[in-house]
């Protein structure tokens, strides 16, 4: 049986859910404080800041789960099962190249 929780799988998938949404949310979430803010003192460009904010948000969240993901993979490729010594290597090739033949 392996040591993994019963929903690891499920919880590993929201996380790329979780990034669209956040994306979509934060976008949302700026244009709503650029109205906000256009509504209460009049400046048009007030709106254009708070979608310019929005996407550097969204921007932000890409960057973060891009930063996560490389930090797990980097993880996992320092795994010692993962790492291949040089004979490993050169008997592999021998093999492809015996297969070429």
């Amino acid at each position: 049986m392996s040591n993994e929780p019963k929903y690891k799988k499920i919880v590993d998938a929201s996380d790329g859910l979780s990034l669209g949404m956040s994306i979509v949310f934060a976008v949302l979430l700026g244009v709503g404080m650029g109205i906000g803010l256009k509504s209460i003192f009049g400046y048009a460009w007030l709106l254009w800041l708070g979608i310019f904010w929005g996407l550097c948000a969204a921007f932000l969240n890409v960057y973060k789960m891009y930063r996560k993901q490389k930090k797990e993979l980097d993880e996992l490729a320092n795994e010692p099962r993962y790492q291949y010594t040089k004979e490993q290597l050169e008997k592999q090739n021998r093999a492809d190249d015996a297969d070429e033949d």
